[in-house]
This record gives structure tokens, sequence and C-alpha cells, in this order.
């Protein structure tokens, strides 16, 4: 059985002669939330609507827990359970009856215990009786997942779930997305909320204009290269003098001063040292030196801003 919930190769859409999405590769680990990044427009919708079948790919495959979509088509649909578009439910009816009313429709038998098992695990037991009209948005878009997840599929696909949710709301469906993830359920997820996905999701890959451009896991730097230049604080006995010293060795064109002892320098790993022995040397206390870690949003402005230099200086040379 293949160790990946889902596999997409090469996915293609286009319209006449405009590509929205460009030959899209990616891989979801079993129990992983995985988060397709990227600005509205970027093409992260198709991709979702194409691995749901709601549209015809141009070109690519879909395997889902080793099921492909062209030749077991209900057999990969049994897998997937999906949120592309705001989950809509009949407002006049409890949770329960609306989860009861998809469960008579599936294609597939949902036992009473299952919408049970279901209710439970997202964590709708004090509510569902009752109307859901009475629901918040969060809570609706619990009960959305519920529905998605009744007929136990090994992969939700959740396409911007948090829009329209507060901040606690936000909030509660992450820490309940990672707690499916604990339980082997496989997440997709879109949006362009960075700093949501940096702390919901274990890998990531951004889309820009219909092509995947990055892909890495969340914990991962920017760049493997130490040569590369980033943000480093220095706590020290006098940070004015310290910052005088380093300017006439040519050191500090981005310092900032934070506090009478604190200061930071956009520098190399092999400059650090230089400037740590500069400063001791110059009878000026190191107390600590620490990198500053980049925020998804760092990494998503750099990755995006190299490919559009990279784009148009091939353009320039062609």
């Amino acid at each position: 059985m293949s160790v990946n919930a889902l596999e997409v190769r090469s996915l293609t859409k286009k319209i006449g002669n405009k590509t929205i999405v460009d030959d899209v590769s990616f891989n979801v680990a079993k129990g992983e939330i995985f988060g397709l990044l990227g600005p509205n427009g970027a093409g992260k919708t198709t991709i979702i609507r194409m691995i749901v079948s709601l549209i015809k790919r141009t070109g690519g495959s879909v395997i889902v827990n080793g099921h492909n979509l062209d030749q077991e088509f209900k057999e990969t649909m049994s897998e997937i359970g999906a949120i592309v578009e705001n989950p809509e439910f009949y407002k006049y009816m409890s949770g329960y009856k609306n989860l009861k009313h998809y469960a008579n429709m599936a294609a597939v038998e949902i036992s009473e215990e299952r919408i049970q098992e279901v209710v439970k695990l997202v964590e709708l037991d004090q509510a569902i009786k009752q109307k859901v009209k009475t629901y918040s948005l969060g809570m609706r878009q619990r009960l959305g997942v519920a529905q998605a997840l009744l007929h136990n599929p090994s992969l939700l696909i959740l396409d911007e779930p948090t829009n329209g949710l507060d901040p606690k709301g936000i909030r509660e469906f992450r820490v309940y997305l990672r707690s499916l993830a604990k339980q082997g359920i496989s997440v997709l997820v879109s949006s362009h909320l960075l700093s949501e996905m940096e702390l919901m999701c274990d890998r990531f890959a951004i889309i820009e204009k219909g092509k995947l451009i990055h892909i890495s896991s969340m914990n991962e730097s920017l760049e493997d290269d130490q040569q590369v230049p980033q943000e480093v604080v220095f706590e020290v006995s006098d940070a004015e003098k310290a910052i005088r010293l380093l300017t006439g060795k040519g050191l500090t064109p981005s310092a900032r001063h934070f506090a009478p002892q604190q200061f930071s320098l956009n520098l190399d790993r092999e400059t650090v040292a230089m400037a740590n022995k500069l400063l001791v040397e110059n009878g000026i206390e190191v107390y600590g030196i620490g990198r500053v870690a980049a925020t998804l949003e760092d990494r998503f402005l750099e990755i995006t801003n190299k490919d559009s230099k990279g784009a148009r200086a091939h353009g320039l040379a062609n």
C-alpha cells in the first residue's frame, strides 16, 4: 500500500490557449497536513476541483490511497472527503438531522454508530441536536467537516476553510485539524492566510500563476546555504558603542537598535563570528547572539520575489 494518501502527477488545466494550472506535482503523506499557498487566482482552487473531479483535467493523474482516479473512480472518490465551497445545510434542521439526511443519500451505508463517532470527533456532541441556524460559523465549518468524514475517507480536502471565521474560530479549527491528523487522517488545505498555514501545516507548496514554484516542510529554512544573510540579534554591554564599531567596519547597513543592550544585523554565518570577535577585542561584552527565525510570510515573499526576478531575467535573456 502507498505511503502517500494523495499523489498528484503533472496536473494541468487549459482553457483555450490559456494555461490555468501548469504541470503541478506533489504528494501528501498519511497523517500529514499539507498546505497549498498562493494569492487569490493562483490556481489553488482549480487544482482542488480537478482532484475531486468537479472539473476535468487537461492532463496529469490523481492517485488517492493507491487508487488511480482514471482507473478506479468510485474507489478513489470514496477515499476523499471535501469542502470546496462553504458548507451549506438546512438551517431549520438540527445538525444531527442534516448529517442523517446526508447519510441517507450516501453511496455507502453509514451507520448510526458512525454518525455519533464523527459528531464526537468534530466536538459537536453538545450542540448536534440544536438547529443549524443557531450555530456559529466555526460550528458550521466543523459540521461541514463531519459531513465530509461520514463515509470514513483517508483524505480530507479543504479549500479556504477559515474564510469568514473570527480569530477564536480560526484557532479552534486549526487545533481541530491537528487532532484529525494525529488520528491518521491526511489533510490537503488551501489558503492565502500565511500566518495560519504556518501554525497548521506540516509541509506546504507555493502556487503562483498556475505553477508550483516551491515545496518544503514548514520547519525547513528558506536556504540551506549558510552564506545567505539572515537577521541576527546581539545582546551586548553597550549597543550604541557596538553599532559605531561595526559601522566603522562596514558591517551595519541594516542595523536595528532595540534597546541599550540589544541590536540586530543582517549577516551570514562567517560574518557573525567576525562581528563577535571585533566586539570582544574592543572591550564590548557579548551576552548572547541569536538568529531571528524567518516566518512563513518572509519565506513566501522571498521565494515569490526570487521566482519573479528569475522569470524576468529569463525573459530578457531570450
